[in-house]
């Protein structure tokens, strides 16, 4: 499939979690949704989008500590956002149960406390882990922050496009497959598990 060599969507998440994706810290999100989408739940209109990093409502105690310095504080949201990564989702999974985020422990950043947190917000609405392939843009582009991308939403269309041609994959691709693979597995392996 030919992808365009300009994005201008973005996919909020906090920035500690973009900056693990760009380091090849991690291969995964987790979405369930935000206040301004359809009955409150994620949907994946895009599965090529840039990392747009959000400070809103990022918490350093839901980090794993070893992962802390990821975490910068900004106390409300900056007025410039640096664009640095894009990301295609390989694959989508319905979380059914914690125990299936528990077995990947060791493959993100995030604290239990953190995961238990997202299962239980708004319960009737599942909870997707999406894996992804990130890529590092040869230069990282500085946008301004304007109001429409404010709020609790997990899209926002930017006022530009962002080049990607020339951007490099956070982590080889053999390696990928491998986590993928390991991430896979695990959290079919929890389901049967007692």
């Amino acid at each position: 499939m030919l992808y365009p060599e300009e994005l201008g969507v973005g996919l909020k998440e906090w920035d500690s979690v973009c900056e693990a994706l760009r380091q090849g810290r991690q291969i995964v999100l987790l979405r369930k949704g935000g206040i301004h989408e359809s009955g409150g739940e994620f949907e994946l209109e895009f599965r090529r989008f840039l990392l747009f990093p959000t400070f809103l409502h990022q918490d350093k105690s839901m980090l794993k500590p070893e992962h802390h310095e990821l975490f910068q504080y900004s106390g409300s949201e900056p007025t410039k956002i640096q664009i640095a990564s894009y990301a295609d989702v390989t694959d989508i999974v319905r979380i059914e149960d914690a125990r299936q985020i528990n077995a990947i422990d060791k493959y993100h950043i995030w604290t239990p406390g953190l995961i238990q947190m997202r299962l239980e917000y708004r319960p009737e609405n599942p909870l997707y882990l999406l894996l992804v392939r990130t890529f590092n843009l040869a230069q990282p582009v500085t946008i301004d922050n304007h109001p429409a991308y404010a709020g609790c939403r997990s899209w926002v269309g930017l006022r530009q496009t962002i080049n990607v041609k020339d951007a490099s994959p956070a982590i080889d691709p053999a390696t990928h497959q491998v986590y993928r693979d390991e991430i896979k597995a695990k959290i079919r392996a929890a389901l049967r598990e007692e």
